[in-house]
């Protein structure tokens, strides 16, 4: 199905230069790099404090709880923090919030041994990613909110953007992350990467700073119709009091956004959208999870993975992204998640190779410019996908109910990452050929629902 119109390269590269982009960018950064803390930052931890893949591949589960987070969305969509709401906004009072939450947990962590504190040092981590899958409500509810309802053209645009920041916050957190680790150890600091948490908590702090320029505009027909809502149940019910007036309002914060999803796609339809976005990066997980271990048993040290895999890895992102963005609005955004899904699993078939063939800069570069450039296309066709289903009367519950099930599959399967290659013996080669395959059933589902779904363009 065709959602836009062709138009010409220098028509659709305008849209970038809208203010609202670098605002957008500064949300997707914040989103993206508490993913470099419990990501690649605590794996590599881990394996050098001397536990084993499978470990570190459970440890990984604490990335279930974005999978989850659609669960407590609708409270965050409606609950305002006393205060600093009032100071500085509904959205951006939670992002600060989680933020501290996470500095906090940052400087605790500076102050423990994992090899002695595994469970404290998982335990933090879980934290950590609790209060940034609880951010990353608000930071969606809020890029999404930066853009008008009908605007098809700037939402796939600002999807771009939010990916592009994603990964900015991530690669060159990665980058900050990997190479203060390096130069920590290098100065004969045995705690090098409980220094290096330090330094990004510094970060965190910056990252709140940035948060203060981003509009928030309060949206005050969202809120009649959510009262609409309330007002409807209690009628239902044929009374009025105050535990009425409870139970109408969780009903229609908790049950009204997935009413309107189903209502809106109809029940087979939205089951079918739902198996697509469970499925869809599962294979690129699996990769992620288990490709600085990878990179670490094959014989590069952190800052060739930190010049590699993040700083290379970063710019060739950033391209293929805002080009990725491109593409989505003159071919259309489904056409766009076929030839990503495609690209994903093609490119995971590059670290076989590289498995096979030994250590070697030359093609650790090219899989690397390759799988990034396909993660890339498929992140900001995935968000702008997702973006475009949600209704604005529930912004930030629907997106992350969407998000969520995406993240399920991402997080759940992949933990096992780590299992599946011990159980290969350490054959890294047909790991990443098992990861090319597991694209293949998403791209079965996509191809049964493309000419029935229902975007907002």
């Amino acid at each position: 199905m065709e959602i836009h119109k062709k138009q010409s390269f220098s028509e659709a590269f305008s849209v970038y230069f809208d203010r609202r982009m670098t605002k957008i960018l500064l949300l997707g950064a914040i989103s993206g790099f508490p993913w470099v803390i419990i990501g690649s930052s605590l794996s590599l931890w881990l394996k050098e404090d001397g536990l084993s893949r499978s470990t570190i591949g459970w440890a990984g589960l604490i990335f279930a709880v974005y999978a989850f987070n659609y669960l407590w969305a609708p409270i965050i969509d409606r609950i305002r923090i006393p205060w600093l709401t009032d100071k500085v906004g509904h959205r951006r009072g939670w992002i600060i919030f989680m933020q501290t939450i996470i500095l906090i947990s940052l400087v605790c962590w500076s102050l423990i041994n994992p090899t002695a504190n595994l469970a404290l040092v998982v335990s933090i981590g879980l934290v950590i990613a609790i209060a940034s899958a609880t951010q990353d409500i608000t930071v969606d509810a809020l890029r999404i909110e930066q853009i008008g309802e009908h605007e098809g053209k700037s939402m796939q645009a600002g999807a771009a953007m939010a990916v592009v920041g994603w990964w900015t916050g991530y690669k060159l957190g990665g980058v900050v992350a990997l190479n203060s680790a390096e130069y920590f150890q290098q100065l004969g600091f045995e705690n090098y990467w409980q220094i290096t948490f330090l330094v990004l908590g510094i970060i965190i702090i910056f990252c709140n700073i940035g948060l203060l320029f981003v509009n928030e505009t309060q949206s005050t027909d969202k809120i009649e119709k959510q009262r609409e809502t309330d007002k409807m149940i209690e009628d239902k019910i044929g009374t009025s009091n105050i535990m009425v007036k409870v139970f109408a309002w969780l009903t229609s914060t908790v049950i009204g956004p997935v009413i309107s999803f189903f209502k809106k796609n109809g029940f087979k339809i939205a089951l079918a959208i739902l198996g697509f976005v469970f499925l869809f990066k599962i294979g690129e997980a699996f990769l992620g999870r288990m490709s600085v271990i990878f990179y670490k048993e094959i014989g590069f040290t952190k800052s060739d993975i930190a010049l590699y895999s993040k700083g290379l890895g970063w710019i060739t992102t950033v391209i293929f992204t805002l080009l990725g963005g491109l593409f989505a609005i003159r071919s259309g955004v489904i056409k766009a998640m076929f030839i990503s899904g495609i690209l994903m699993a093609s490119t995971n078939l590059l670290f076989s190779l590289l498995a096979w063939s030994g250590k070697s800069e030359l093609l650790f570069a090219i899989a690397v410019i390759f799988d990034d450039m396909a993660a890339a296309f498929a992140t900001v066709a995935f968000v702008a996908f997702i973006s475009l289903l949600v209704d604005r009367t529930y912004t930030a519950t629907q997106y992350a109910l969407l998000a969520s099930i995406g993240t399920a599959g991402r997080t759940t399967l992949a933990a096992s990452s780590g299992a599946l290659v011990d159980w290969l013996n350490g054959d890294w080669g047909t790991f990443f050929i098992i990861t090319a395959i597991m694209v293949i059933p998403s791209l079965i589902f996509l191809y049964m629902i493309k000419d029935k779904l229902k975007l907002n363009d």
